[in-house]
């Protein structure tokens, strides 16, 4: 069964709970460990959404996608590659993405993320499963120039880690194959990038496991999968859309 969790602010609290039709069902406790159901609902038109969860990392992925990679001119790597996006960088559904005092073309990258669930050390392939809570929509912001600007240090973290570089939700999924899923980004209502998770180089299970080899991996981070063809900068007063069957719709504006 599908649920869709939901992080929110309603009388100057901060719940979560799952949705329900039009409403919200709240719920106590951890949400990644054990849960409470309540008998209080509340209407989503009533709330403020927040991020889904409060990573204590998110990790993401580069050159993960096959098409993207042949489009490049690159060969699949042999690892995952991945930076550290830092916690200022994440931005909530509906929130605006900021552009950096620095020069250069902010571009959108619209991702499946895997959201943990259970914290996860040095887990074989076949038990990574296990540890994945679900999935969320997020837009793995970037300002592309910096990255290569000094030949002595690729800039990744900077070019992608500024204020307001990492939104996502605005839910996180449980129940859902990730194969399945398809990852659509739209650019003022323009469909600009539309492409299938099974093309992942390395698929969900993998990733989880290869990761968790070199790092613990705690209740709540995220692991962003990558992106595919279709990424393109964006101009101030845009509005930007990544959309996943199944999870929701990540809206954001850019000013």
């Amino acid at each position: 069964m599908i649920r869709h969790w939901i992080r929110f602010q309603h009388l100057d609290t901060v719940r979560f709970g799952t949705i329900e039709g039009d409403k919200i069902r709240i719920f106590k406790g951890d949400m990644f460990d054990s849960p409470r159901r309540t008998d209080l609902a509340v209407n989503l038109d009533e709330v403020e959404v927040l991020t889904p969860c409060v990573p204590g990392k998110v990790l993401a992925m580069w050159n993960n996608f096959h098409a993207l990679g042949q489009k490049l001119g690159l060969a699949p790597p042999g690892e995952p590659l991945y930076l550290m996006k830092p916690s200022t960088s994440y931005l909530a559904p509906g929130g605006t993405i900021r552009k950096p005092l620095c020069e250069g073309k902010v571009a959108f990258e619209g991702e499946l993320a895997i959201v943990i669930g259970r914290r996860c050390s040095a887990v074989p392939v076949e038990e990574a499963p296990d540890y994945v809570f679900g999935y969320t929509c997020a837009n793995d912001v970037t300002v592309g120039e910096i990255i290569g600007r000094d030949p002595t240090f690729p800039q990744w973290v900077r070019a992608k880690g500024f204020d307001t570089f990492c939104p996502f939700g605005p839910v996180i999924a449980t129940g859902l194959n990730p194969a399945m899923l398809v990852v659509r980004t739209t650019l003022n209502g323009e469909v600009r990038q539309d492409y299938p998770i099974n093309d992942m180089v390395f698929p969900v299970a993998e990733l989880v496991s290869r990761i968790s080899q070199d790092m613990t991996l705690e209740p709540g981070d995220l692991l962003l999968c990558g992106t595919s063809v279709g990424v393109g900068s964006m101009r101030p007063g845009s509005t930007i859309e990544v959309e996943i069957d199944g999870i929701g719709k990540l809206i954001n504006r850019f000013e």
